[in-house]
């Protein structure tokens, strides 16, 4: 069980370094290429390492505390997951209207393709560790965490289409419209972790 535990750890430091790194990269290229799209999805990668930073507290709990303490700290981490939701939901709702308010373009950027792709190949992968071993230890903060991995899989997808779609038929649209449906579905799932009423 205790190597569960460190899988876990292990998977929420990866999670936070990946999307640290992705973050810093889609804002520097986002940047010097003029693309709003891309800069947004960067900051979007910090506001999820939230999740990964409140797991990484969590996980480091295990075995220090008592069984009851680790029951509260779990409880905590789960509503803390929760509201992380909200605010990429926030976050990207605003992003997304004034990006149909202004109409702004999204550029095409062969960087933003590259870290789009990436993330659609390893988020899927995460999210599908996370669940496997969230459910091995029974943690619904972890499961929830993977839910926000998996909706990181959504946006990769929506920027690149917002990305493809612009550059192929110039639907530039398609973008902002795809992130505010990502955004519904954000905090459809994090009200049903905080107010307890998950499936």
């Amino acid at each position: 069980m205790d190597n569960l535990y460190r899988k876990a750890l292990h998977l929420s430091y990866f999670t936070v370094g990946y999307n640290i790194l992705e973050g810093l990269v889609s804002v520097i290229a986002g940047a010097y290429a003029g693309s709003i799209a891309l800069v947004g999805f960067g900051l979007d990668s910090f506001v999820e390492s939230l999740s990964g930073l409140i797991m990484i507290w969590r996980f480091t709990k295990h075995g220090v505390i008592s069984q009851e303490e680790e029951e509260e700290v779990e409880k905590k981490a789960l509503r803390l997951v929760g509201y992380t939701f909200f605010v990429l939901a926030a976050y990207i709702v605003y992003e997304s209207a004034k990006k149909l308010y202004y109409a702004e373009v999204p550029d095409t950027s062969l960087v933003g393709i590259i870290i789009a792709v990436l993330s659609i190949i390893i988020m899927p992968m995460l999210y599908l560790k996370k669940v496997e071993v969230g459910n091995a230890i029974g943690s619904r903060s972890l499961l929830s965490d993977a839910k926000e991995t998996l909706a990181c899989t959504f946006l990769s997808v929506a920027l690149l289409l917002g990305l493809g779609l612009n550059y192929l038929w110039g639907l530039w649209q398609a973008d902002p419209i795809v992130g505010i449906i990502v955004a519904l579905y954000l905090v459809k799932e994090g009200r049903e972790i905080v107010t307890g009423d998950e499936d």
